[in-house]
């Protein structure tokens, strides 16, 4: 044991002493410190009761009621189906938080955070799938263990390699999409872009985004069927089908290819090219020279995240570059999101891992990248950009 552990065994011994923490909350050079521990500590274990008061504020709707201004906690009780006692304890609850503010006279009114939600409405859809990941965690060492199937592993059925119904996590991933494509777009040198390739985009948000900001750009997003044609309708309806196009594919054998290459490469995905994609034409807009993967590494364990790193060394043209774009492990300000919360949600989902912007790095070399660089973000918090050279 070396000296900085024997040094942490000893103040933490210390610190488990009752004693100690009495003389230390009463102390005065050492009260504030004691206090804000302990703070810290309750906060830890009251978390998930925090989560529910603002997963009850979205339900019953109070950030877009109180969008026009204050109200009274009886003319709320009634639009809400509550008591005036329930609806006080409620309101009381979410101004704590800083989502409501209470305005005297048992009135209340947007409090900061809850006018930030207003917004972001992907924040809200994360809310309300978080109910989904909540019943997971009600035995989190289950989770630990993988003994039984998830509700989030059903919510993502891609995941684990099954076959799935879509529809919820196209439109989750559609609707939060927002909260990370402009801080991606606002730090990548969109002018030098001519053909950009989303690989696993959902249904087009981001290439939408991006083909927005750049009116020359021609744009390609590829996905499992299903979801490519739902991607394929949403530029139908925008008319953007003149610059962009959606194409199924498989990622980790052919990521820069599209139907015609689905053929006999869809086991890793979990899915059965439909007869009618062997012999489409994928639109041709030239080779990509600019490839995106938003929200995508984290998603996967790293067996499949160098095969796909390497699949794409391999295809990519000599000048082209990759993005990867994703909220990161270790982020300053943010560590417990990326180990504790990204931790566990993909736990649950049964598929990949938080990585830190040093460990993706790492694996892009390995895959064969010549350099690597991270791009610097307006909301890290949210999202990380990591910009490589094959």
């Amino acid at each position: 044991m070396g000296w900085r552990d024997r040094f942490l065994q000893w103040k933490h011994e210390l610190i488990a002493k009752p004693g100690f923490q009495r003389w230390a909350a009463r102390f005065p050079l050492t009260r504030n410190l004691s206090n804000r521990r302990a703070s810290d500590l309750f906060n830890i274990a009251a978390g998930f009761v925090y989560s529910q008061v603002l997963a009850a504020v979205v339900e019953l709707d109070l950030l877009n009621t109180l969008r026009d201004g204050p109200a009274g906690v009886e003319d709320l009780a009634r639009r809400c189906g509550l008591t005036d006692e329930a609806m006080l304890c409620l309101l009381r609850a979410a101004a704590s938080l800083e989502l409501l503010s209470e305005r005297g006279e048992q009135r209340f009114g947007l409090g900061d955070l809850g006018a930030a939600m207003l917004g972001n409405p992907g924040v809200t859809a994360m809310v309300r799938h978080h109910q989904t990941l909540y019943r997971d965690l009600l035995d989190p060492v289950q989770v630990l263990r993988r003994e039984q199937p998830t509700a989030l592993a059903a919510f993502w059925p891609y995941a684990v390699g099954v076959e799935g119904d879509i529809t919820p996590y196209s439109e989750l991933m559609s609707a939060s999409q927002s909260l990370v494509a402009t801080d991606i777009l606002d730090c990548l040198p969109m002018h030098k872009a001519e053909h950009l390739w989303d690989i696993a985009g959902g249904d087009g948000s981001f290439i939408h985004s991006a083909l927005s900001r750049a009116p020359d750009l021609k744009a390609t997003v590829m996905d499992l069927p299903g979801v490519a044609e739902l991607a394929q309708k949403r530029l139908a309806d925008a008319g953007l089908t003149a610059r962009a196009q959606a194409v199924s594919g498989d990622m980790f054998c052919s990521p820069l290819q599209g139907a015609t290459a689905l053929q006999g490469a869809t086991a890793l995905q979990g899915v059965t090219a439909p007869a009618d994609n062997a012999n489409t034409p994928t639109p041709n807009f030239g080779a990509p020279d600019l490839v995106t993967l938003v929200r995508i590494v984290h998603d996967h364990d790293d067996a499949e995240v160098m095969m796909l790193f390497r699949a794409l060394r391999q295809s990519m043209r000599p000048d082209a570059r990759l993005v990867i774009a994703e909220p990161m492990a270790d982020t300053p300000g943010a560590e417990a999101m990326g180990h504790a919360y990204f931790g566990l949600y993909l736990r649950a989902m049964g598929s990949g891992r938080p990585r830190t912007a040093g460990e993706i790095r790492a694996m892009l070399q390995e895959a064969g990248f010549r350099r690597s660089q991270e791009l610097r973000t307006a909301r890290p918090l949210m999202v990380r950009v990591i910009l490589a050279h094959p």
